[in-house]
């Protein structure tokens, strides 16, 4: 087996189990690299750590069986642009808090890699979107794709902002607002939920369409199937508004087209120990549970 291992950044307090995961590792004699940045951090920590890194989505090859994340959702979705169309299984290790797609426990990491080396796990495909423009920005370049969400809002200006919405080249509506999210299933725990959309099973085959803050208050969130080919064309007060796709950001000028559709490629995340979706989201929100006391 061979897997890369990627993080954002090294805590202290997760010294333990990346500890854990590179004995783990040794003890069934699994080959692995690490994303050079976060070397860099755990070199400062781990004296002995003489291990072979990765800069860059090319060096990431079919030979590798998963990437390893160790972080929370937030390092998932850095990941994805490592990944990319390569097919290679996400294992999300999740060292903070609960996580809709590091699922893996910090106490099981041990377990989770004898799992892996039992085939006793699942992967599920997970949709992304793709963004295109016209005229054709530069801060796109070759990462046009998000796991979650693709989003634009306001920049400069406390106004709200019109946001012109076609659906297959059907106008749909403008929106009045602060902004406007176009969330995957995967997303839709995200940003999207948190300005009331609704949640979507994973392998639901849509997208949401969330204003943000809207002016027009009988604009609702809005389920769409994931053929769809949106159009978007922002217009305000001001002529430069944030694209945002997941935590990436550039900025775009007023009467830009937006095209977004669903990505030719999907991303696999690994399921291990039973810790499905709709587990996850029990436990996550608490959902059956009387807390009251």
């Amino acid at each position: 087996m061979k897997i890369a291992i990627y993080g954002q950044y090294y805590k202290p307090e997760d010294k333990i189990y990346i500890e854990e995961l590179l004995q783990a590792l040794k003890i069934h004699s699994i080959e692995f690299v690490i994303e050079h940045n976060y070397y860099l951090g755990l070199k400062k920590h781990f004296s002995a750590l003489n291990i072979e890194t990765f800069s860059s989505h090319t060096e990431l090859d079919p030979s590798f069986n998963f990437m390893f994340t160790l972080g929370g959702d937030g390092t998932i979705l850095r990941a994805v642009t490592y990944i990319r169309d390569s097919n290679i299984p996400i294992v999300g290790i999740n060292t903070g808090r609960l996580g809709f797609l590091a699922t893996v426990k910090k106490e099981q990491i041990a377990t989770a890699v004898e799992l892996l080396l039992q085939k006793k796990y699942l992967v599920h495909k997970r949709t992304l979107l793709s963004v295109t423009t016209a005229p054709k920005n530069e801060g796109l370049a070759s990462l046009n794709f998000a796991l979650n969400e693709v989003s634009v809002s306001r920049k400069n200006t406390a106004s709200m902002i019109t946001v012109e919405t076609y659906l297959d080249e059907e106008y749909l509506t403008s929106y009045w607002a602060d902004g406007l999210i176009i969330s995957t299933p995967t997303g839709s725990t995200g940003y999207s939920l948190s300005c009331g959309g609704p949640i979507l099973i994973p392998q639901t085959k849509s997208f949401v369409l969330t204003p943000i803050a809207p002016h027009n208050l009988n604009a609702r969130p809005l389920v769409i199937p994931d053929e769809t080919k949106i159009k978007l064309m922002v217009s305000g007060r001001e002529n430069k508004f944030f694209l945002s796709l997941d935590s990436r950001i550039t900025t775009i000028n007023s009467k830009t087209e937006i095209f977004i559709e669903k990505s030719s490629f999907t991303l696999k995340i690994a399921e291990i120990n039973h810790q499905t979706f709709i587990k996850t989201l029990r436990d996550k929100l608490l959902w059956g549970q009387d807390v009251r006391n």
